[in-house]
């Protein structure tokens, strides 16, 4: 089916939107075989996005579910749920976004499947986790992202709360799910044996927060507040430039100095407030208000080139739509292009990551909703005939 780090590694998918997918297609884009088990009406990525050509495939579904592929079962129905268990009992992982109380009265919580399919990794994607008064409740990317103190980190930064403007929450848990059932199927490796996993949207991010932020509060009691002064500044940002805006990173002391050095400044390197990285933390804001003003005398530009003689970390603003000419990732081959058998000439990402001992080499299209459902059923041992009546009965489609 496919090469990689995770071939023959074989996935149910039973998870939408996006926290599930990215987890899902991180394990597809690494050589496993994924499975995306959705319902008659499809997973709700393929028509809440903006931009497609047809109904059912947005972009933004395009992106996170290539490499998968697409069976349209009706779990409200007997012979859908069957199915589905039959494609689990052939499955090494299952993995699910599906709230736990909905996964155990169809049977497909860690319990109910275990005694049947013990080398079953079983992988639950949830907001919150067991045992806490939310659990089991529902919620999206920004309910997290409110709960989870990100949004009250850019309330510090810019006095107003606010979101990532990206499902940050969404992104980040699902890649921890994916390498969760990468640690699982190494210790499976070791014992012969599957384990559940519980992957709680809300315990990930507050670790993320708390790890960051919690500073001075790490001790009991408190040496300080909370809170990292550079990350929280309100010019912690993109600075202008002459014509556009520029990143710069001096952190360390010869990057600094060299910085003061590039702006005229050069008495700043004695000057107390900035002759460490300790006092620089300490005086951010004044730190960056330095930045601020000594960049406001160049291009972007001429920054740039000054810059990269001295090996100090800056670089150019881009907007969304830079990425696609931005030269190093036209270096890289990042973006490239498909011919989509629906959708026609598509662009697409190529995994980030590379394997000195390979990877997939023949990636597939993300798939039109059921578009390999007859195939799959095949494969768990339904016969042509058994696959016509279920289409008929709309139990598949």
């Amino acid at each position: 089916m496919s090469e990689g780090p995770l071939a023959g590694i074989r996935v149910v998918d039973l998870t939408t939107v996006v926290v599930g997918p990215i987890c899902t297609r991180t394990l597809a884009d690494y050589g496993a075989d994924v499975i995306k088990v959705e319902a008659p009406g499809g997973d709700l990525l393929r028509t809440m996005a903006q931009g497609s050509r047809h109904p059912g495939m947005s972009g933004k579904f395009i992106n996170f579910n290539r490499n998968k592929r697409s069976i349209v079962l009706d779990l409200k129905k007997p012979q859908g749920l069957e199915a589905l268990h039959r494609l689990i009992g052939q499955a090494d992982v299952f993995v699910s976004n599906v709230r736990p109380e909905g996964l155990a009265r169809a049977g497909l919580d860690y319990a109910s499947l275990a005694p049947r399919h013990p080398r079953l990794i079983h992988c639950s994607i949830l907001a919150f986790g067991r045992g806490g008064r939310y659990y089991n409740r529902p919620a999206y990317d920004p309910i997290v992202q409110s709960l989870s103190g990100v949004a009250g980190t850019l309330a510090r930064a810019t006095g107003e709360p606010r979101f990532v403007p990206m499902v940050m929450s969404d992104h980040t848990t699902g890649l921890i799910a994916a390498q969760c059932i990468g640690f699982a199927l190494y210790r499976r490796e070791k014992t012969g044996t599957g384990e559940a996993i519980d992957v709680p949207m809300l315990e990930n991010m507050a670790s993320f927060v708390s790890s960051e932020h919690m500073g001075a509060m790490t001790f009991d009691p408190p040496v300080g507040p909370s809170g990292d002064n550079r990350l929280l500044s309100p010019d912690y940002r993109p600075l202008p430039t002459k014509d556009g805006y520029i990143t710069v990173g001096p952190n360390t002391n010869p990057q600094a100095f060299a910085f003061f050095d590039a702006i005229g400044r050069p008495e700043l390197k004695t000057d107390p407030r900035f002759n460490s990285a300790a006092s620089r933390t300490a005086n951010a804001a004044a730190y960056f208000e330095v930045r601020k003003t000594g960049l406001a005398q160049k291009t972007t530009e001429q920054w740039l080139k000054i810059f990269d003689k001295l090996d100090v970390p800056a670089a150019r603003y881009n907007s969304i739509d830079d990425l696609l000419t931005d030269p190093h990732l036209g270096d890289v081959g990042f973006f490239q292009v498909e011919e989509h058998p629906s959708e026609g000439r598509i662009r697409r990402t190529k995994p980030a990551n590379s394997f000195s001992g390979g990877g997939r080499s023949k990636p597939t299209h993300a798939p039109r909703l059921g578009e390999q459902t007859r195939e799959v059923l095949a494969e768990v041992g339904y016969s042509d005939a058994e696959i016509e009546a279920m289409k008929t009965a709309g139990v598949a489609g």
